[in-house]
């Protein structure tokens, strides 16, 4: 589908996501496909649909990938916890990094990591070489469903969070001042927490599993929330807590 070599992309907007992806959804059940896979523009990423024609959860689909290389997989601070708790069954471990294939890409060499990627598709094999690749992360879920499928169940065996991600519109001038001391403002606004990872935004990991963080976009004027929880009005309660922070620096 939307093979033709076009960069005004008239088939659909390039981003591989829910909304653009109606026809993909629509022709991988009537023709009884196993699987649909998608890719952005530049084809270094990759999305799937699942063989009832819907779009896959994304760190579902990256822990699945994580989860058959094993050992020390790298991914970005963003990342779900389904990640932790599919590298745990298999004895493995995850580190985060800083938001963005570079950071990925480096430490994987310097961790000798099997493999590492982003929630947004971004995946790097190093077994095969260290630029994303989303025509090879296409083959390789094809071999996983081809094995082990049906998609849609390879998945529902993983754990669901209510995750959340909001943004809130803020100039560039205004980011720094507001992250200054966001993470003293987040230990204070919450209680139970766990650990603290500042490497890129404010990220708080509490004990009941519970997980929030606070970034500025590189790229946009927002300050970005992602978080999930066990819980679902936690999870509601932890994105007010955040909005409101942020919202109350912003001039």
């Amino acid at each position: 589908m939307n093979s033709q070599v076009d960069g005004f992309f008239p088939g659909r907007n390039p981003e591989p996501n829910d909304a653009n992806l109606g026809s993909l959804k629509k022709v991988v059940k009537a023709t009884g496909a196993n699987l649909g896979i998608a890719h952005d523009g530049d084809a270094d990423r990759m999305m799937a649909v699942d063989e009832n024609g819907k779009v896959v959860d994304f760190d579902k689909l990256l822990a699945l990938m994580a989860a058959e290389f094993g050992g020390t997989v790298v991914t970005t601070v963003d990342a779900g916890l389904v990640m932790d708790v599919e590298l745990e069954k298999v004895g493995g471990k995850v580190l985060r990094t800083p938001v963005g294939d570079v950071a990925v890409a480096d430490a994987i060499i310097k961790n000798n990591a099997s493999f590492g990627g982003e929630p947004s598709g971004t995946w790097l094999y190093p077994d095969f070489c260290m630029c994303p690749d989303g025509l090879l992360s296409g083959i390789r879920l094809a071999n996983i469903v081809s094995h082990k499928g049906p998609l849609s169940k390879l998945l529902s065996n993983m754990d669901d969070y209510p995750n959340i991600r909001e943004k809130v519109t803020c100039s560039n001038e205004e980011k720094a001042i507001i992250m200054e001391n966001m993470e003293e403002e987040m230990k204070n606004a919450f209680d139970d927490i766990k650990e603290v990872n500042n490497i890129d935004g404010v990220r708080l990991s509490l004990n009941d599993g519970s997980w929030v963080l606070v970034r500025p976009s590189g790229t946009e004027n927002y300050i970005r929330i992602t978080l999930e929880s066990p819980d679902e009005n936690k999870a509601n309660e932890m994105k007010e807590i955040c909005v409101d922070l942020i919202k109350s620096h912003i001039s």
